[in-house]
This record gives structure tokens, sequence and C-alpha cells, in this order.
């Protein structure tokens, strides 16, 4: 040991060390390094050497080459190759014939938000139709795709579409709802009984909306659609607009939420064929809503109001896909004390508020100041005069037939002729509660 210690000192090998074996061996003379290599070599070599079996590896002489066959005596026949996978599009009509459908109104894109009176002044694209070239047997004329050619419109024809749009509504709603059944689908159709909602949003009904409304009638009698945003304002519009394009029915509704009824005369097989648009038109070019200058006022009298107007406290606040159909009322009671009207709008996009504003000069109606800064700011005029014409639906509205047989039968006073359902409407939280005057739309 002392003596290995010296050489590593030194850095000189150690000397062979001399081992004594048993008495049947001679003396030996190994070194250490040649030792430790042999033994470790040979120790990887016993641990991870790999020899196959048997049965993995069979004699040489089992396995026979296959003999080449030259290469005119092979087989000539082979499969035909698949052409290329070609995904189906919805554009490709080769072969088909135009889509016919006999719905007795002019499609649009949206029906609440586009109004038939107001003509445009310019188109911003070709006329090009949203239904896809060669699908449907209508022409598109940049606003819509009317029912019947333009130049054999006529009067007549215009009756003849509200007559065919009468006969069908009344073919397919049959015999109207008692209280007791509707009560049990507006109560089938609650939120907490079911999930199943259609959206009405900025776009208001739009056309390809009829064919979900008619894709839940297939499988249920009544379907709950939930208004918000833009078209809420007007909500006695929405409401025509959808008994009139689907031919059902609301049988309630509370703010924006309604319950629209198919009839008891509804096929699902039956359905009308509603062809769907691929893709929304770009709006046409309308006349400008601000003009330069109010009329009967000059430029300095224009900028003076403009100026008081948007330092005037707002009436309200809109917020995003709110519920507006309070606003006309609200605007109304405002002009008996006030001239002009500042509405916030931040937050609310551009083409939101511009609608809004449009759709106030036609029902309240006043004079549009300005849109700067988010804010809708409306004139009275000089002329002002509250008017009382028309009605606006409340928050809350009843369907309940007064005339029910069921309630004639328990008062004893059932008769012979049968009068319509009218309307009632009332402000409470419960259906049994009614208002006590009728009000008829």
């Amino acid at each position: 040991m002392f003596a290995a210690f010296l050489s590593r000192l030194s850095g000189r090998k150690p000397p062979p060390s001399i081992t004594l074996s048993s008495n049947s061996h001679s003396l030996s003379t190994i070194t250490t390094s040649s030792s430790s290599s042999s033994a470790s070599s040979s120790t990887l070599y016993t641990k991870y050497s790999f020899k196959p079996p048997v049965s993995l590896k069979p004699p040489n002489n089992s396995i026979k080459p296959l003999p080449r066959t030259p290469s005119l005596a092979q087989p000539t026949h082979s499969k035909p190759s698949k052409p290329p996978y070609r995904p189906p599009s919805s554009l490709d009509r080769t072969g088909k014939e135009p889509v016919r459908s006999d719905l007795p109104f002019d499609f649009r894109f949206s029906y609440t938000e586009s109004s038939p009176n107001v003509r445009p002044i310019g188109l911003r694209e070709p006329k090009y139709s949203p239904f896809g070239p060669g699908r449907l047997d209508r022409g598109w004329t940049g606003v819509c795709a009317p029912a019947t050619d333009l130049k054999e419109w006529s009067s007549e024809k215009e009756q003849d579409l509200e007559e065919k749009r009468k006969i069908l509504r009344e073919r397919v709603q049959g015999e109207p709802l008692t209280n007791a059944e509707r009560k049990a689908l507006v109560e089938r159709y609650q939120r907490h009984r079911t999930k199943k909602q259609i959206n009405l949003g900025r776009d208001g009904l739009t056309h390809n909306m009829l064919n979900d409304i008619h894709n839940h009638w297939k499988h249920d009698e009544a379907v709950r659609i939930k208004c918000m945003g833009v078209p809420t304002l007007d909500m006695k519009n929405v409401c025509t607009q959808l008994e009139d394009k689907t031919f059902g029915k609301i049988i309630h509704r509370h703010g924006g939420q309604l319950v629209l009824y198919r009839g008891r005369n509804y096929h699902s097989k039956r359905r009308p064929v509603i062809p769907l648009m691929l893709w929304k038109p770009q709006e046409p070019v309308y006349p400008r809503l601000i003009k330069t200058t109010i009329d009967g006022l000059n430029i300095e009298e224009t900028k003076k109001m403009r100026k008081r107007g948007l330092s005037a406290p707002a009436l309200t606040k809109l917020a995003k896909n709110g519920y507006y159909g309070s606003l006309v009322p609200m605007v109304r009671d405002a002009f008996l004390s006030e001239e002009l009207v500042r509405i916030d709008c931040k937050g609310l996009q551009k083409s939101d508020y511009k609608k809004i504003g449009c759709k106030l000069r036609d029902l309240v109606p006043c004079i549009l100041v300005t849109f700067e800064k988010e804010q809708i700011v409306i004139w009275r005029g000089k002329d002002y005069k509250p008017t009382h014409e028309g009605y606006f639906l409340t928050e809350r509205e009843s369907f309940s037939d007064t005339d029910d047989d069921l309630s004639s039968r328990a008062d004893g006073n059932k008769t012979g002729d049968y009068t319509q359902a009218e309307y009632n409407f009332d402000s409470g939280d419960s259906d049994d509660e009614f208002a006590s005057s009728n009000m008829h739309p």
C-alpha cells in the first residue's frame, strides 16, 4: 500500500503485485489494469449479448427463394384508379333545375329592418343573387327577390298575394287555442323548462331564420324567440312580421321574449320550400339621415342647436343588445317638457344607433339633429303636437280569450256565435290578472 501511494505521488505505475494462489496453481504475475478490463468486458458480454432461440431462427434449408417470372408472364389486369376526392359544393348546380318557392311574399335579407316603402338611391354591388347562381327562379333586384315580376306588378296582384297569405294562415292555424291549452304551451316553453331558443338580434327577422323556425316546429308545437337590440324598438313590427312570414301565432310575450305557436293543422312534411341565402348582401345606399341644415333653420341656428343638444342631460343610456321597447314612450313624454332630447349610445356600433335614430324619426315622430360623439340628439320641431294614434305593446301581454268556451260553460252563458279573441294588456306578473280596458291591434 505504501508503495502504491508513493507511485501515485510520483506519477509512475506501481510495480506488478505477486499473488499466491492455491497449491494446485503456480505463482503468477497479473497487472491490475488488464485484469479489470477483461473482467468488465466479459461481464458486459454475458449480461447484454442476445442469442435468438431456435424457434425464431429456422434452418437455412427451409427458406426457398420464389422463382422469378418474366415480365410478360405477369397478370395484366389491375384495379382502376379512383378519381381524386372533390368536396361537394353548394354552388354546383349542373343538371339541376332552379328551386321554386310558392311563398306569397318578397324574399328579403331582413323583414323587420328593411321597409318596402323606402327606395334606395343606389346599389353598392352588382345585382348578384345571395341565393347563388341558378338556384332560385326569382330575380334579385339588389334589395329583394319579388314574388311577381316587376314588369307585371299591379295593385291587384298585391291584393291577391295578401289574400293568399291570409288563406294559408287560416288553413294552418285551424281553431284557436283555448285558455287552458295556451297556458300549458306557454309553461312548457319557458326558460326553466327547455333551453331551445332562437335569438333575434341586430339583423332582425332574417330570411334564413324562417327555416330555423320550421326546423323547431318539426319536433315541437311552439318555439321560444328572444329579441335583443335594435329590433326591440318596434316590437309591434317584429310580432307582425313573424306571424305574416311564418303563418304562426304569437301566444305569449314578455318583454323581448316571445312564444310562437305553429298551428293545429301544421304538418312538417308539408312545410313550405324556403331557399337559403348563401351570403349577406350589401345594404344599398339610402339618403343621408343628417342634413347640413335642419328644415326651417339656417346654418347658424343649426350649429347652435347641435351644440346645445350635446350639452343637454341624457334622457337614458342604451345598453348593448338590450331591450329598447320603452324608448319611444319615454321620448314622447320627454318632449312634453323639453325641446331637445339626448340619448347616450356609448358602446354601441355606429350602424346600430343610426338605425335607432331612423326608427325614432318615424315612430315618435321627431327631427334628427346629430349623431356626434356616439349620441343621438333629436328635436321635436317648432309645431310639435303630442300624438295618440296607434299603440305600443306593454311590458307584458296577455292573450287570454274572454269568450272562451270553457269559461262560458262554467258561467252558464255560452252562445252559439264565436267571437274572435281580443288582446288584453296588463302590467302584472300573473296571466290571470287582466286590465280593465281592452285595446285592439
